[in-house]
């Protein structure tokens, strides 16, 4: 990865600074979606430079426009994740916001088949909402109790 930001930054005049690539290493190192916080906190436990939110910030820009890292919105909140090439399928949890990657075959040929004109495909993201099975659970429990209190409340006033 630290090729390709050496590659992007010369062919485009950019500066390449160790801060750049002490915050793609960590960006790496994170293991899937991260937000601007978990990044920072990554980058001082690991004793690495310290860097202002703003430089963080400018930085997590030019990845995107590099296409080193992608920006995702779950839910309200901005997440970023590692450009690993092609496309994949996120599920993401209406109630407690928890977000989980899924394998989809069908989607990718889906994609892979599609043509579009004067356009060059160069990955996709898909969001699939809906509630987690913990959630759900949760809700059901929930759900349960009101309804015994309900019961108990009509046989109290009987």
């Amino acid at each position: 990865m630290a090729h390709k930001l050496a590659e992007s930054l010369e062919s485009s005049g950019g500066r390449k600074t160790p801060e750049r690539f002490a915050i793609l290493d960590a960006a790496c190192s994170m293991g899937g979606h991260f937000t601007i916080d978990e990044l920072a906190a990554r980058l001082s436990a690991e004793n690495r430079f310290h860097v202002s939110r703003a430089t963080l910030y400018n930085t997590l820009r030019l990845f995107v426009a590099m296409r080193l890292v992608v920006r995702h919105r779950f839910m309200g909140a901005t997440r970023y994740e590692v450009c690993r090439g092609g496309g994949h399928c996120h599920q993401v949890c209406t109630v407690c916001g928890a977000v989980a990657e899924v394998a989809s075959p069908e989607v990718d040929a889906a994609v892979d088949g599609l043509r579009l004109q004067r356009f060059r495909k160069d990955g996709y993201s898909l969001y699939v909402y809906g509630v987690c099975s913990a959630c759900q659970a949760r809700l059901t429990r929930r759900k349960g109790v009101a309804a015994k209190k309900t019961k108990q409340q009509k046989t109290e006033q009987r």
